[in-house]
């Protein structure tokens, strides 16, 4: 009888669900690489904001040297698109591009010339489009000239000082998300969990991986290629503000730091990456083109062809040999379209 109830009482019992112990590797990344650039990003774009409300000047070079700060930070923590950045589409918030219907110029010119009231505070900004919040709206504030005598003085300086605010908040929960909710689930993943396994962990960090380098190849450098026939050196990325060219900087050093962390159990493949890394940032340095403004010059255009190359030829060194070694796969990514 009491070997029954024993037995009774073991299946009627809940089933321990037990963490795994953390993946060393994970446990890098996440402390060195992930939260620091979302720390950064954080502490920086507050600093943006109070910028802002000390000079609303589109001139101001404190203004303009915190925007290119913070800028940078989020350039540099682009590619962790998973988790609190995908929440609330606040990576879109931060970072609406590309923009190939132009709608952030026409919702910026939109609200400064019925002097929308929304632009009052940053909660009831937070709800406008995501194509006038962010990062490259405030490029328009910043440089482009049609915007600097567009309406009212006053309005436009409660635009910009509301906007760098939306970007604060926006960046200040993304932060607060990975260091409550998010690192956790990384860290200690559970059968019943966002993710069920270490496997699965590197799988998603893998994945962001490539696709940071899918998009840096195909879009920061794909964009303003476009055809030998055909350049478009005005859809790069942040050319008013003379950035393209060190947004493929940032990336591609971002992305170094994760697969050096990722691929530290395989030396050989390790060195091997970082030397195509290497090439691709020399190639980038000698180019000496901030825009790429250039592409149009049949020479140029090739150089940049070589640049894109050097960058996918890491990326399938990648996907090749550090997948096998870490035991996952890419997997499917927004990139790849349906």
């Amino acid at each position: 009888m009491n070997r029954f109830l024993l037995m009774a009482a073991l299946v009627a019992a809940p089933m321990a669900v037990t963490a795994q112990t953390p993946n060393p590797i994970v446990s890098q990344i996440v402390d060195s690489h992930i939260l620091t650039r979302f720390q950064s990003l954080a502490n920086l774009s507050a600093d943006l904001a109070i910028a802002a409300g000390n000079d609303c000047s589109p001139r101001s070079q404190p203004l303009r040297a915190a925007y290119g700060a913070s800028f940078d930070a989020w350039v540099s923590a682009s590619h962790l698109r998973f988790g609190p950045t995908e929440v609330d589409d606040r990576a879109f918030a931060l970072a609406f591009w590309p923009d190939s219907r132009g709608v952030t110029p026409k919702s910026l010119t939109a609200l400064i010339s019925n002097q929308d009231p929304v632009v009052a505070s940053a909660d009831a900004y937070s709800d406008v489009s995501i194509a006038a919040r962010g990062f490259y709206a405030f490029e328009f504030l910043l440089y482009d000239d049609g915007f600097n005598e567009l309406g009212d003085a006053g309005y436009r300086c409660t635009l910009i000082q509301t906007l760098t605010s939306d970007i604060a908040s926006t960046s200040a929960a993304i932060l607060t998300d990975w260091q409550e909710t998010y690192a956790p689930k990384l860290l200690q993943p559970e059968p019943t969990g966002t993710y069920r396994s270490n496997d699965e962990v590197l799988q998603e960090l893998f994945k962001a991986l490539t696709a940071g380098l899918q998009f840096t190849s195909e879009t920061r450098l794909g964009r303003p290629l476009g055809t030998f026939d055909r350049p478009r050196p005005k859809r790069a990325e942040a050319w008013r503000s003379k950035r393209s060219s060190r947004h493929v900087t940032l990336s591609l050093e971002a992305l170094d730091d994760l697969v050096r962390k990722l691929a530290q159990g395989d030396p050989d493949l390790a060195l091997r990456i970082k030397t195509n890394f290497g090439k691709s940032l020399t190639l980038l340095k000698n180019l000496d083109d901030p825009t790429f403004a250039s592409v149009a010059a049949p020479q140029t255009h090739l150089r940049i062809e070589v640049i894109q190359q050097s960058i996918d030829t890491t990326r399938a060194l990648i996907s090749a040999e550090l997948g096998p070694t870490l035991g996952v796969a890419a997997g499917f990514n927004a990139l790849d379209g349906d």
